[in-house]
């Protein structure tokens, strides 16, 4: 069930018009074709289909799963490949709700998670294809999980008041029960393909080696070429990630897609630069206000011009410590998480990450944003990168082998 994602042939182009479409009908005939921005593809890798996380929280799962998928693919497996986000869901759901009653309920207890959970739980148990375990059990034929959070948070905060003074041996079972209601029972044995695995020799045949994937990011609150557990909440695991100057996390990500490589990132979409119909930027309000002409201050600009100049907008110069400001003032959060595999250009020369979503074939290019390396540089959380996309150098001095 793989493709490779061909957005754009050798020397086409893909366009989005930020203009109403033009009536012919209207009292001054038809308008001039509005400029559009257009992309030209650099380099892309083979990504899986794109799929839908509909109304769950689970964008963490989608985008690693994601990844890891674009992963087994560049090692070169040849076979049917879907794996199960909703096993990892149920892993983590029965871990997290473990730790939450550990921490006497002093954990976020949500839908959401990150890449580094995606690892620990395929490390731990395995994976198995989604057509093994669709996780759909609860009449539904989308993704909801608003009932089933509800339902374990007001299982578990009768638990973690400990009525009995002391935990019985069946509580997990009963969270596991509500999980399975929901999601189905995570398999121990099952067959495909004429074939009988385990979750854990089906991880096997895919030759994922968890240990060789890194997270990092980007923050001064902790020293450089370090670890530190992000601090935001949907780390419940507390997983380490490597802390690197945000320059270097961008030679990173570029590194990694110019050697074949793909990458999960976490970030904020909450931006207004950030649209529903595809593309992300990071636009510099102030810069965009003063590039307008004298004679258009007075006259008007040429709507022609004025269009084409609302394509090339000036955007926001990076900094570290703009991104700690945001970091720290809250208004860079950790939101989404969504899938890099590939490069693009648009015709002004400007830079794109082009990023795999989970929303289903939504916005002007079913299921792909374009997203400017400003957008990146400003409101990238994490990244996770196969270690070998690291350039030596770095590695070396993340003591990485």
């Amino acid at each position: 069930m793989y493709r490779k994602l061909l957005l754009v042939a050798a020397a086409a182009i893909s366009t989005v018009a930020f203009a109403q479409p033009n009536d012919p009908h209207g009292p001054q005939g038809p308008k001039p074709e509005q400029p559009q921005l257009q992309f030209t593809t650099v380099k892309e890798m083979p990504i899986t289909s794109v799929k839908n996380q509909a109304s769950t929280g689970t964008c963490w799962c989608f985008s690693t799963i994601s990844f890891l998928e674009s992963e087994i693919l560049r090692m070169g497996y040849k076979g049917d490949l879907d794996l199960s986000e909703m096993y990892v869901v149920s892993k983590a759901y029965q871990d997290k709700a473990e730790k939450y009653i550990r921490v006497d309920g002093n954990l976020n207890f949500e839908q959401g998670s990150s890449s580094g959970d995606v690892l620990t739980v395929i490390k731990q148990y395995g994976i198995v294809p989604d057509a093994v375990m669709p996780g759909l059990n609860y009449g539904e034929k989308r993704h909801m999980h608003s009932e089933l959070c509800a339902g374990l948070k007001g299982y578990l905060s009768g638990i973690v008041k400990n009525p009995n003074r002391r935990l019985s041996t069946a509580w997990k079972n009963g969270f596991k029960g509500i999980v399975d209601a929901y999601l189905g029972e995570c398999p121990t044995e099952f067959n495909y393909n004429g074939k009988k695995y385990t979750p854990e020799s089906y991880r096997e045949e895919l030759k994922l080696n968890i240990d060789d994937y890194v997270a990092l990011t980007s923050f001064t609150h902790h020293p450089f070429y370090t670890q530190f557990a992000l601090e935001v909440c949907d780390n419940w695991r507390w997983e380490p990630y490597y802390n690197v100057p945000i320059d270097e996390l961008v030679q990173i990500m570029y590194n990694a897609l110019e050697n074949g490589y793909t990458i999960a990132w976490a970030s904020d979409v909450s931006e207004k630069g950030f649209t529903r119909d595809g593309v992300g930027n990071n636009p510099d309000q102030e810069a965009v206000e003063a590039a307008g002409s004298d004679q258009a201050r007075w006259v008007g600009a040429d709507p022609q011009q004025k269009a084409q100049q609302a394509l090339n907008v000036p955007e926001v110069v990076v900094t570290q410590a703009s991104r700690q400001e945001g970091f720290d003032n809250k208004t860079t959060t950790d939101d989404h998480g969504m899938h890099i595999f590939g490069l693009a250009k648009d015709q002004f020369g400007k830079n794109y990450f082009m990023v795999k979503n989970s929303w289903g074939e939504s916005g002007k290019y079913k299921g792909v944003w374009y997203v400017t390396e400003s957008f990146v540089r400003a409101k990238t959380l994490d990244i996770l990168v196969h270690k070998n996309a690291i350039p030596k150098e770095i590695r070396k001095k993340l003591g990485i082998n």
